[in-house]
């Protein structure tokens, strides 16, 4: 339980006292600053505490945004300031300053606005405050009984509840989620919430719905087929509920944040492989290679927004984007229709799975995943594009931070590294066009020889070059965000291609398999850097030999083994690199909190 301590003595008929048990806060009460840091310092150790005037007026549930948010350190809203565990010794010192200034002094007005004299403080020590948003509900400190006979009056007229439930939904969303799925799941959030049930726990459901799915497709029959599909939109709906219930009870936190991303992913590319074995179960229908292939560039999508999100996350622009793209881009957000058309067409989650579980329900497998890669195809091409024109429009000064979390998302691993130390400059030529030539070399070879070729061995060698000069030089250019999601694309498109090469059974399941296991390693990068927690260590990297090594290793088994052999292998190297980087991330999040790593939650656009 958390300490909260009211300054001055309680208000008669106020519900606060009320209020903060039922946020799970245990009431103290000061008569002045001296005994405020009294309380302040009994207060457990390792408990969130805070100073709330006793004067207070206002919603529950700002009272809820101001103090129990998991995510900040030290938040306020007015009369009410909290600190985490990590600042409390920089609110005791605000506390201190306070009262040496003057402001915490013996009158009764002083101490009951002491709260707010704090939060003031808090700056001066080092910590910043966060300050929530509260749009409409009420939170002031009456000075006189006619203000609070106002605020109360205030207070009665904004529905609580209702603001609380409007705003547990994400502020940006697709159209399918926001008129399709919201509208419900909210209401479905707050049952969870009075149940006692956590985002983790829902968000566990979604991923066992939508394997459950997966295994209905996997039957290849018309009734398992529309099962899959009415399940696949559940396990949406439950999707959006974990987000939904964290915002509304604010339960964040670093392992849920990691936990409702990475089963995301798994959820969908799960159901890609159901989808195969559904077809194959069908008809005998061999579509393995284009469920890789969906995930393949569902991927390197994600890729291409997590590198430019990161490139320019804290980016200083020389000038304000004036360009011709940035001035098309706001008169379509001026027309309302667009901005949905706009938000459509790139295929956020709550659309690609809707479009997923219609065609599965009513065509096959092979149409559901050649609709999909024309669908997500036309989407990359499209937000690509216009992230390359944006790019080159605006001129902008990457930090240091941005360019570290490129290299990380790069990927490199030992060999392209040791080239990179012999050519410290790199070549007079950009990391993105080192990057594409590579990739391309590499994927050209691999698609128009025949399997055994000793020609993609050498299209790998000059790949493991390229992708070292690439990265030889910080990645600080204006399109070096491009350099990760091209490593992406050509080595996923190597083992694609190489296995399809194989044909052989086996062989495409078991670079799906590789895939996948790559992908996470991937995907857990991202999520590491997006969450402020840093990239997985570089023994990790080493140890699965980073994109270009794992790429060689391929070639190689391609070229020096059998078409059955080469599956032996795609599969124990799957093993492998699945086993390393599981255990490693796993073990990783879940003693995150205990690191003290930040609680997080995405609210950025839908995947």
């Amino acid at each position: 339980m958390s300490t909260a301590i009211l300054t001055g003595q309680p208000v008669p008929g106020s519900p606060l006292e009320g209020d903060l048990r039922s946020l799970g806060f245990d009431v103290r009460i000061a008569s002045d600053a001296a005994d405020t840091e009294t309380l302040l310092a009994a207060a457990p150790a390792g408990q969130r505490v805070a100073i709330v005037d006793a004067r207070f007026v206002g919603h529950v549930h700002a009272l809820r945004l101001g103090l129990t948010d998991p995510r900040f350190g030290a938040s306020a809203v007015p009369g009410a300031v909290t600190a985490q565990p990590e600042a409390r010794a920089d609110l005791t010192r605000a506390l201190r300053a306070t009262a040496g200034s003057g402001n915490g002094g013996g009158s009764a007005l002083t101490v009951e606005a002491l709260a707010d004299h704090v939060a003031e403080a808090l700056p001066a020590e080092g910590r910043d405050v966060h300050r929530p948003d509260l749009g409409t509900l009420v939170a002031t400190v009456p000075s006189d009984p006619q203000t609070r006979n106002e605020a109360r009056q205030s207070v009665a007229a904004v529905d609580d509840e209702a603001v609380r439930l409007r705003t547990a939904v994400k502020s940006r969303d697709g159209f399918f989620t926001t008129y399709c799925i919201s509208p419900y799941s909210r209401y479905l959030a707050r049952w969870c919430a009075r149940r006692g049930l956590t985002p983790n726990q829902v968000t566990t459901a979604s991923l066992l719905v939508a394997l459950i799915a997966a295994g209905c497709a996997a039957t290849g029959t018309r009734p398992g087929f529309v099962a899959a599909g009415l399940l696949l939109l559940f396990s949406f709906v439950l999707d959006c509920t974990d987000g939904q219930l964290a915002r509304y009870s604010l339960q964040y936190s670093t392992l849920g944040a990691w936990l409702d991303a990475t089963f995301d992913r798994a959820k969908e590319y799960a159901y890609y492989a159901g989808l195969a074995l559904g077809a194959a179960n069908a008809t005998g229908d061999d579509v393995w290679a284009l469920a890789l292939g969906a995930m393949v560039l569902q991927t390197s999508r994600h890729v291409v927004d997590f590198s430019f999100n990161e490139a320019n996350a804290d980016s200083v622009a020389a000038t304000a984007n004036t360009s011709p793209t940035a001035a098309l881009s706001d008169k379509l957000d001026s027309v309302g229709w667009t901005v949905w058309l706009r938000r459509m067409i790139v295929l956020p989650i709550g659309e690609r799975w809707a479009l997923i579980a219609v065609l599965t329900a009513v065509t096959t497998p092979r149409i559901t995943l050649i609709v999909l890669l024309i669908g997500c195809g036309l989407a990359a091409c499209y937000t690509t594009a216009g992230r390359v024109l944006r790019s080159l429009t605006r001129r902008a000064t990457r930090t240091d931070r941005a360019a570290q979390a490129l290299a990380d998302l790069a990927d490199t691993g030992p060999l392209a590294s040791a080239f990179a130390a012999l050519r410290p400059g790199g070549l007079p030529l950009p990391a993105p066009a080192l990057a594409f030539a590579g990739g391309a070399v590499l994927v050209c070879v691999a698609g128009l020889t025949s399997y055994g070729s000793p020609w993609v061995i050498v299209a790998a060698v000059i790949y493991v070059i390229t992708s070292g000069l690439a990265v030889a030089r910080p990645l600080e250019g204006a399109l070096d965000w491009l350099v990760p999601p091209f490593f992406r694309a050509a080595e996923y498109g190597t083992i694609l291609l190489l296995a399809a090469k194989a044909d052989v059974n086996g062989a495409l399941p078991a670079a799906f398999g590789l895939v996948s296991a790559v992908a996470y390693h991937h995907y857990d990068t991202v999520y590491r850097i997006r969450g402020d927690a840093g990239a997985p260590p570089h023994w990790l990297v080493r140890a699965i030999g980073g994109h270009e090594g794992r790429t060689l290793a391929v070639a190689l088994a391609a070229t020096l083994l059998t078409d059955t052999d080469f599956t032996v292998a795609l599969t124990a190297l799957a093993v492998a690199v699945a086993l390393v980087v599981l255990v490693e991330s796993i073990r990783y999040w879940v003693t995150a909190h205990k690191r003290g790593a930040p609680a997080v939650h995405d609210e950025g656009e839908p995947a």
